[in-house]
C-alpha cells in the first residue's frame, strides 16, 4: 500500500530546471507548487570547448534528473532552460555571444527527454522571484542579475516583461560612447567588461600581476584590505550603480531585486553599489526604493526555469 509521503509524491508537479550560464551549467528537479528543489547538479559550462560539447553535457544532467525522478515514482513534465543569450518571444536563441547554440537543435534533442522551453537567463530568475522570492510582495519590479555577464528584467504584474522581440535584457553589454569635452577625445565602455566578474578578475590581475580566476575572489581580497582589490571593487560597483539608477529613472520600479553570483555578494561590492545606485536616483520618491537580494539566492535561476513548464501547463 502507497504510503502518505508517496501518495503526496505521485501529485506533485516535476519540471527540471536549467540554469546555463557562462560559467556553469545548473540544473535542478523542481517540485510544484512548493518550488521545491529534490536534486540540484552543476557543472562547469567551458563554451571554449563548442556548443555541441555544452550540449551534450546538458543533456546528460537532464537525464540524470529524469533517472531520479523515475528512482522516486515522478514523472518530469518537462524541461525549462534559461540561456545567457538573446531569446525572443517565441523562445528561440536569436545571439551566440557566449553559447554557439544558436544553430544547434538543442530544443528539439533535449525534448526527446521531456517537452522543453527555452528562455533568456535574465528572465527566468525574475520569474521565480515574482512567484516565490524578493519578489512576491510587488506588482512591478527590476530584477538585475550580475554575474558573467548583466543583465536586467523589469516585471510587470507577475510577469517578465519580455519587448517587442523578446529582448528586453540588456544592461551591460551595449556600449556607451562619450565624447571628453576638455580633449575631444571618445571614449567606449561596457559595463559587463568593467563590472562584472571576468572584468573584477581581469582588471585586477592585471593591476596586481595577480592570477586569481573568479570575482569571488577579488571581493574576499578586497575584504581582507587588499588595496588594488578595493579600487577595482569600489569602482565596479560604482559603475553598476549608474547603470541601476538609470533603470529606476527610467521604469520606476517599486523594488530593484539583485542576483547572480556577483550581485549576491556582500560587503563592499554591495555598499558601494547600493549607495551609488541612490546617489544617483533623481526622483525623491524613488530614492529608498527597496534595493534586494534575489530572495532564491543561487537557486533562482533553476527554480524559475522550471517554472516555465509548470505556468504552461498547469
Amino acid at each position: 500500500m502507497p504510503t502518505l509521503d508517496s501518495q503526496r509524491t505521485l501529485l506533485d508537479f516535476y519540471a527540471i530546471g536549467i540554469d546555463l550560464g557562462g560559467t556553469k551549467v545548473a540544473a535542478a528537479l523542481v517540485s510544484f507548487p512548493s518550488a521545491k528543489i529534490v536534486m540540484k547538479e552543476a557543472i562547469p559550462t567551458l563554451p571554449k570547448r563548442g556548443g555541441k560539447i555544452v550540449l551534450e553535457d546538458t543533456i546528460a544532467l537532464a537525464k540524470k534528473l529524469e533517472a531520479h525522478a523515475e528512482s522516486i515514482n515522478a514523472k518530469v513534465q518537462g524541461i525549462g532552460l534559461g540561456i545567457a543569450e538573446l531569446v525572443n518571444r517565441n523562445g528561440e536563441i536569436t545571439s551566440e555571444y557566449s553559447i554557439p547554440w544558436r544553430n544547434l537543435p538543442a530544443r528539439a534533442a533535449l525534448s526527446e527527454i521531456a517537452p522543453t522551453e527555452f528562455d533568456s537567463d535574465a528572465r527566468v530568475p525574475a520569474r521565480a522571484e515574482a512567484l516565490f522570492g524578493a519578489g512576491a510582495p510587488f506588482k512591478n519590479f527590476v530584477y538585475l542579475t550580475v554575474g558573467t555577464g548583466i543583465s536586467h528584467c523589469l516585471v510587470l504584474d507577475g510577469r517578465p516583461y519580455l519587448g517587442a522581440h523578446g529582448h528586453a535584457i540588456i544592461a551591460g553589454s551595449g556600449r556607451l560612447t562619450l565624447e571628453f569635452e576638455n580633449c575631444g577625445s571618445p571614449a567606449e565602455q561596457v559595463l559587463e567588461d568593467f563590472a562584472s566578474g571576468p572584468a573584477l578578475v581581469a582588471r585586477y590581475n592585471r593591476k596586481s600581476g595577480a592570477t586569481l580566476v573568479s570575482g569571488q575572489q577579488v571581493t574576499a581580497a578586497a575584504s581582507a584590505g587588499d588595496k588594488i582589490a578595493e579600487q577595482v571593487v569600489r569602482s565596479a560597483a560604482a559603475a553598476l550603480g549608474n547603470t541601476a539608477s538609470f533603470l529606476v529613472n527610467v521604469l520606476d520600479p517599486e523594488a530593484l531585486i539583485v542576483g547572480g553570483g556577483l550581485g549576491l555578494s556582500g560587503g563592499l561590492y554591495w555598499d558601494t553599489f547600493t549607495t551609488f545606485t541612490r546617489e544617483h536616483i533623481w526622483s525623491d520618491d524613488s530614492r529608498n526604493l527597496p534595493i534586494l537580494k534575489a530572495g532564491l539566492a543561487a537557486d533562482a535561476g533553476v527554480i524559475g526555469a522550471a517554472a516555465l513548464i509548470w505556468e504552461h501547463m498547469s
